[in-house]
């Protein structure tokens, strides 16, 4: 079985808000919420002069000192600005536990080429249809044997370190079936969990029709994910690459 791991290295990823303006005090004042400013400017001070229209002066223009009090808000800790993304993508089989052992190896090899946050793709651990959604379904709540596919991507997040989006697998809850996107932390904790929103459903007469609506439903709100790395948005379907936000 053969898989694709692609690695896009140093990656740099540009805001509308600039890392300068980020770092800038009015800017870092603002985006923080607060309302007073960063600097305190000294006090004026009226001196008495023989001049009969005497003007307030600073006192940091005889102090010089005082010229400037010490910042109100630390400096924040600079952001991580270049890192490896991997993206791996597989070859999915009727067997369940090799899916699962085959998006290991990627994983696992991903990693080692400097990968910090791997992303799997869509139904990776099952085929993608109707009947193969309820029988590979998984609880991803209950977790453990009720969820062999998750308790993977936890154990390789923790002992690789990496952040891990796991594509998306059929997860069963009550009695519904979700198209979910669950994501690991370095520690191995599930930070995130997404149910897919807008579910494909397509017919084009004479060419395809698939209609994902007929055995999933649909999930209900987007989810943003901090990974320490980047904010994540997923919205509408799974996750919006365009609307990756590294703050």
């Amino acid at each position: 079985m053969k898989s694709a791991v692609a690695i896009t290295s140093k990656i740099h990823l540009n805001l509308n808000l600039r890392r300068n303006h980020l770092y800038s005090p009015l800017s870092r004042s603002i985006f923080l919420g607060k309302a007073k400013p960063v600097f305190q400017s000294p006090p004026l001070i009226r001196t008495h002069s023989s001049n009969p229209n005497p003007n307030p002066i600073m006192a940091s223009s005889s102090k010089p000192e005082q010229a400037r009090a010490p910042p109100a808000l630390p400096l924040p800790t600079p952001p991580v600005a270049k890192f490896k993304v991997g993206l791996c993508q597989l070859s999915v089989t009727a067997d369940k536990e090799r899916n699962i052992a085959h998006a290991r190896r990627a994983i696992e090899e991903a990693a080692e080429k400097g990968a910090k946050l791997i992303l799997l793709p869509e139904i990776w651990n099952s085929p993608y249809s109707h009947d193969s959604f309820p029988v590979y379904a998984e609880d991803i709540d209950a977790g453990g044997d009720a969820s062999p596919s998750t308790a993977m991507l936890s154990e390789v997040a923790r002992l690789l370190k990496i952040t891990i989006v796991g594509g998306s697998i059929p997860e069963r809850s009550g009695d519904r079936l979700y198209n979910t996107c669950c994501v690991f932390g370095s520690d191995g904790k599930l930070i995130a969990k997404h149910r897919k929103i807008h579910l494909f459903d397509i017919d084009i007469p004479g060419k395809i029709t698939f209609i994902e609506s007929k055995s999933l439903t649909a999930g209900e709100t987007p989810t943003i994910v901090d990974t320490g790395l980047m904010f994540l948005l997923f919205y509408n379907g799974l996750i919006s690459f365009s609307q990756i936000i590294h703050l």
